[in-house]
């Protein structure tokens, strides 16, 4: 294996497929990335059998062939490598980098032990690249964390028709969005639940290509299921998880709702923030909402305290409630609006938090809950 390669193409195509990579790999090639030149391209892989990662680079190639080295290390060096074309050979059990005047000798791994990549499924249909960056950004940050609830820590993809719905939820707060696609079979009602940092991640990377991300999906038995996501040279498929328990969150959404607020979202997060400073991440903020507007404060008696007045629309009997700070900035940075309108039930159900336009009205499509801290005084 010989060729010739662009840095920043190299770069970025070992960044983003050593990203997937386990960082306690349970065999050794598992940490590593598979270069393959064929048909005049290069193709990087990552696989460790839950994530597959594939990308597609331009290069001037010599001699076919593969290699396998350290993902990480091999990223490491192409992001600090001098802006000059690379050049890479593969010399019995090394690889040789040469670029400029740096050189690099890193040992490889036996191709011949690396698993075989999964096959894409097949395409369930296409969307817009940003739209679908965008919507998973709002969704992923409800997922859970928490790996003994791995039900918890995916994002649940309901598709009905031409609407994507995307759920996310870690039993205190929850995000909706819903997103219009293009369905390969107008028919389709499918539901799978993926790993929320997978799906995050993917969206990322194909986000800022532009034009079209193909989803593709096969359904197996309950959490064998793979799902494939496919925008310009880069594709990567995930292990679904588990998700025929997933319990019916939407559920969760109130009704109706008892009282209204309207609050500028980077004036609310700068005093959430500032406010917060007195308790920690999980100290209590408790936002008081009268027709006068707004008080923010945070803090009890026998310790710091502090508040702060701003304005606010409001619209009900007045109310005070209490919010994790963290959850609740969460919410308010990733409405992609400038007003957010808070629904009420009472101080001890959820609230929803949605987008609002200049004309005050709710933006349909996106809806964060939140659940009340109950806070004595």
């Amino acid at each position: 294996m010989k060729f010739r390669v662009e840095r920043d193409a190299l770069a970025d195509a070992v960044a983003w497929t050593a990203k997937s990579l386990p960082n306690r790999p349970s065999v050794p090639v598992l940490a590593g990335v598979l270069l393959r030149v064929a048909d005049g391209g290069l193709h990087v892989s990552g696989f460790d059998y839950e994530v597959s990662s594939q990308v597609t680079v331009d290069v001037q190639s010599e001699a076919e062939g593969a290699a396998l080295v350290s993902g990480r290390l091999l990223a490491e060096i192409t992001k600090a490598l001098p802006a000059k074309p690379v050049d890479i050979a593969a010399a019995g059990a090394h690889l040789e980098l040469v670029c400029g005047s740096a050189r690099f000798t890193l040992p490889t791994m036996p191709v011949e032990d690396y698993p075989t990549l999964p096959e894409m499924p097949g395409s369930a249909g296409t969307i817009d690249a940003a739209t679908f960056a965008a919507a998973v950004g709002q969704v992923a940050i409800a997922a859970g964390r928490d790996e003994t609830l791995p039900m918890m820590t995916g994002v649940r993809i309901e598709l009905n028709g031409s609407t994507l719905s995307m759920l996310a939820t870690d039993r205190y707060r929850l995000a909706l969005r819903e997103i219009d696609w293009r369905p390969d079979d107008p028919e389709v009602s499918i539901n799978a639940l993926v790993p929320a940092r997978t799906l995050h991640d993917t969206a990322k990377a194909l986000g800022p290509l532009g034009g079209d991300v193909t989803m593709a999906l096969a359904q197996g038995a309950a959490g064998e299921g793979l799902i494939g996501f496919a925008g310009g040279t880069r594709r990567t498929t995930s292990r679904l998880l588990d998700g025929a328990n997933y319990p019916p969150v939407r559920s969760l959404f109130p009704a109706s709702h008892n009282a209204e607020a309207r609050v500028s979202v980077a004036a609310l997060t700068e005093v959430v923030k500032r406010v917060s400073l007195v308790g920690g991440r999980t100290t209590p903020v408790l936002l008081n909402f009268s027709s006068d507007g707004l008080v923010v404060e945070a803090g009890s008696t026998e310790e710091a305290r502090a508040s702060e007045a701003m304005d606010a629309t409001f619209t009900g009997e007045p109310l005070t409630i209490g919010f994790n700070p963290q959850y609740l900035i969460d919410g308010l940075q990733n409405l992609g609006s400038a007003l957010a309108v808070f629904s009420f039930v009472d101080a001890f159900k959820p609230a929803v938090i949605s987008p609002s336009g200049e004309d005050g009205e709710v933006v349909p499509g996106y809806r964060y809950l939140i659940m009340p801290i109950r806070v004595t005084r």
